[in-house]
């Protein structure tokens, strides 16, 4: 099994036929359904026509990473689980057509936007993941000079080294960043702020506001004997270095999951799921996925289960972990399950853990006057919105504990670009009050 993309795109006839079955509601509860309320129906009703341009026009008002959400938002709860169509069991799959349209717009180049004058303002943003790319993006836009400081070789995120290959293909994600970039967007890459670059340093350089959206890069553990063996890996660093792999920039035996090996997985959102299908794609003999709860109750996706299923993932429900014996640092000998109080002792090779994630502490600890919460997330303000208790620094995603995905994390950044847009412009204003009254 390898990773190309599972699911297939539309052809030209194919997506227009589709968008005409849109009835265009008066009040569209697809864009109710829809966290960065995307005008839904407006755009599939100019792709309906074959207005390709003005579709994908429409969609830019409202998203910055359209062929990414196309292919990785929960559609299933959110537009195409409110659309009307459900009731006749036939949602249009919007999904699915977001991408035909930001893919169409890619391979054609057809899409070139008017490059404001960046005269506004100079804003740095930390971490080039969806909310990072979403504050550029939306800045950009609005007349602000954007430069992006990236820890990784390449931009992206989590959308680049957290998500696999065969739900969103790397080509994808760096023509959206190609995108970005057109709009007058520096990266940094390789710059980790909070090691030989700090918040201060930053503004020394000039920038007006600072935005982090660094994400949660600590995992979590369970605790459980025998859980700090290094043989127990951690879902979201297996899912990077297979990345990593992917794009040849790691040697195979570096990934160390795979080639016939039994392998749990702790978890149920989507992370594990991705983690338990990967492993599969490594070749694994046998994927666990092991859950304490019901399916009725997973955070994951039910068309992820579903296709997991498919390509051989079992899936053990109501029990837990209890015990882990290693064999070495790079291999498990047993795990012990627990269901309904019973307990039993199987062979495995690899515990993989997707149980959440935390932030990093690097920019907090080099900055004076960032508070967090008791588990480490960023504190923000609502007025303006995303500004953290020090001045001119906002954050936004999930370093502030409040997006469960990628659109959340998009909408989130959405009203914190707005809330860095009225500061600077607030301080510009009040300095130009300042200076008018010293001549005075």
């Amino acid at each position: 099994m390898n990773f190309k993309e599972v699911n297939e795109n539309y052809t030209v006839s194919e997506a227009i036929r589709e968008a005409q079955r849109c009835l265009h509601c008066k009040v569209p509860s697809c864009k109710k359904g829809c966290p960065i309320s995307n005008d839904i129906p407006d755009w599939i009703s100019e792709l309906s026509k074959g207005n390709f341009g003005n579709a994908m026009q429409i969609i830019n008002n409202r998203s910055n990473l359209p062929a990414v959400c196309g292919r990785v938002c929960a559609h299933e709860r959110q537009c195409e689980g409110n659309c009307v169509l459900n009731k006749k069991g036939s949602h249009i799959n919007i999904g699915k057509l977001e991408r035909f349209v930001a893919d169409f717009d890619s391979d054609s180049g057809m899409t070139h936007e008017a490059i404001p004058e960046k005269t506004r303002g100079r804003v740095a943003v930390i971490g080039s993941g969806p909310a990072g790319l979403t504050v550029a993006g939306d800045l950009a836009r609005k007349g602000f000079s954007v430069d992006i400081f990236e820890m990784e070789t390449e931009a992206g995120g989590v959308l680049m080294f957290g998500i696999p290959e065969y739900r969103l293909p790397k080509e994808v994600v760096r023509n959206e960043i190609r995108k970005i970039e057109n709009l007058g967007v520096a990266f940094h890459l390789n710059s980790t702020v909070g090691e030989g670059i700090t918040i201060d340093d930053l503004f020394d350089q000039g920038f007006d506001a600072i935005f982090m959206g660094t994400g949660t890069g600590v995992p979590k553990r369970l605790n459980i004997p025998g859980n700090q063996n290094p043989a127990v890996r951690q879902a979201i660093r297996f899912l990077r270095r297979v990345s990593l792999y992917e794009n040849g920039l790691m040697d195979r035996k570096e990934v160390i999951v795979g080639d016939g090996d039994v392998v749990f997985v702790i978890g149920c959102g989507n992370t594990a799921i991705d983690a338990a299908r990967t492993a599969i794609r490594m070749g694994s003999k046998e994927v666990n996925v092991v859950y304490h709860r019901t399916i009725n109750e997973m955070k994951a996706l039910r068309a992820e289960y579903d296709d997991a299923v498919a390509e051989g993932v079992k899936f053990l429900w109501n029990t837990s972990i209890t015990n882990i014996e290693a064999l070495d640092d790079t291999a498990i000998k047993t795990v012990t399950l627990t269901t309904d109080g019973e307990d039993r002792v199987v062979p495995a090779d690899h515990v993989i853990m997707a149980v959440g994630s935390a932030p990093a502490s690097r920019i907090v600890s080099t900055t004076e006057g960032i508070e967090v919460d008791g588990n480490g997330y960023v504190i923000t303000r609502d007025t303006p919105y995303g500004m953290t208790t020090r001045k001119g620094v906002f954050a936004g995603g999930d370093v502030t504990n409040r997006p469960a995905t990628v659109v959340h994390a998009m909408h989130d950044a959405k009203l914190v670009a707005e809330g860095i847009e009225k500061y600077v412009d607030a301080v510009k204003l009040l300095d130009i009050i300042d200076r008018q009254g010293g001549q005075a």
